[in-house]
Order: structure tokens, then sequence, then C-alpha cells
């Protein structure tokens, strides 16, 4: 083990599909801000074979957490998905990262879109207290294939018994009909106003910060709808409405 890595121990590993599955692990030294990632490392046929995962853990609770999809012929998702409880994994000793709170202003409203996995990052937000100090509602938007996919449900519930109407739950499943979720795409039901519908939220300049994680493609049509009714990429030096993390 190298210095870039801190050697973990998985505590468990949840297998929520054939191909979706979170580990915990034991690695109290690897420090991050809510919303960042870090690489997760184990060593395949004599190589280190490394990749950037999320947080799902808040940094207050005691082990990390990483959601993953199994990867046909991926040597690391396919590896990872077959690790036991006592297994070692080398984490990156720190975040990286700027899908973060503090690099945004305070806002009304804080949307958080995701495309599968991608919803990581913003459930180690919501659970950190202090970040609804940033945001008056939160609306964590969650898009999937399949309803199975719709994860972290107990998470998700505690959010909503914590903050009550300031934490809204929006879901789309793409491939199948699925009570109270919406059907397609998110960017064109921004561009029709069916995701503002379903919030009873306008989406604006002055009070909203959008931040979008996930499928690329998803990114770049969501960004291109939202530039349309005003709201502009986020900068250090150029504030703006929107931030974003590619998720691949």
């Amino acid at each position: 083990m190298t210095e870039k890595w801190v050697q973990g121990e998985v505590v468990s590993i949840k297998h929520w599909t054939e191909s979706l599955y979170s580990i915990k692990i034991k690695a109290p030294e690897v420090k991050f801000t809510a919303g960042q990632y870090t690489k997760v490392c184990l060593e395949i046929n004599n190589e280190e074979i490394a990749r950037p995962y999320s947080f799902v853990n808040s940094p207050n609770e005691e082990f990390l957490e990483f959601y993953s999809v199994y990867v046909p012929n991926g040597p690391l998702s396919t590896a990872l998905q077959k690790l036991k409880k006592g297994d070692p994994i080398n984490i990156g000793r720190g975040g990286n990262g700027f899908l973060v709170l503090n690099e945004i202003p305070n806002i009304n409203d804080l949307w958080m879109l995701a495309t599968g996995t991608a919803i990581g990052p913003y459930l180690s937000i919501l659970k950190t207290s202090e970040s609804w100090n940033k945001f008056k509602k939160a609306i964590l938007v969650h898009a999937v294939r399949y309803e199975r996919e719709l994860t972290y449900q107990e998470t998700i519930n505690d959010l909503k018994n914590i903050y009550g109407d300031r934490f809204v739950y929006i879901t789309y499943v793409s491939r199948e009909e699925v009570k109270n979720s919406l059907p397609g795409r998110i960017p064109l039901s921004i561009s029709n106003g069916k995701l503002e519908e379903k919030a009873n939220i306008k989406i604006t300049p002055n009070d909203s910060h959008i931040m979008l994680c996930g499928n690329p493609e998803m990114v770049k049509d969501t960004t291109i709808e939202l530039n349309k009714i005003g709201l502009k990429k986020h900068r250090r030096n150029s504030p703006g409405h929107i931030t974003t993390e590619n998720y691949w």
C-alpha cells in the first residue's frame, strides 16, 4: 500500500439488485466534504485498479459508503461486487470534486437531479444537518430504468420524517409504468413544465440552484433546457445557478 491509500476493511455489502450494490468500509482516516468523491482501489492480477466513487455517507457517519453498478467486463466493479465482510480495500485519503454546498450561494430551492447511482453524493449532503442551513427546500430527483432501482428508500423516508415539507422527492422510471413516478427523461420534463408541476415549485434564476449528477447526456441536455429559462453554469469567478458532475 502506498501513501496515497488508506487500507480500509469491508464492513458490509448490500446487493440491491443483480447489478446494484453498496459497500460500507471502515477507514476512519479518510476525510472529505459531503458531495465529494474519492478513489477506491483493489489489486487485481498484481495490478492496482482504481476508480472514482462518491461518498454516500455523511462525514459524520462512522463508516464510508459507496454505491456502485456492476459493469460487464469491468474489472473493478466485478471484483467489488464479490467482496465480503473483513476483506481489505484501499481508499483515497481525501475527497475531491466541487459538487459541494460551500461552493454555492444560499438559496431558496436546491434541486438535486441524478440518474442511477449518482444519487449517492446527494444523500451524503442531505444527511448532513448543517447543509440544510444553505437552502429552504431540497428537491431530490432520481431517474432510473426500473422501479427496483429506486434504492435507499429507508434513507429517503428518514429525511422526509426529519424535514417534512422542506424535502421533496421525485422519481422517474423510464422502462416501465410506475404509480407516482414520472415517465421518460428529465430534460423533456423541464421543457414541458412537468417537473415543476410535480414539485409544485418553479425553477427560476432568483430562487433556484440546480445540481446535475450522472449520465453525461442527461447533464448536457438538462443544462441546455435550464439555459433556455435563464439559468447558467456556476463558476467561482462567475456565479451562476447550475453545478454539474458527470458520472463516467
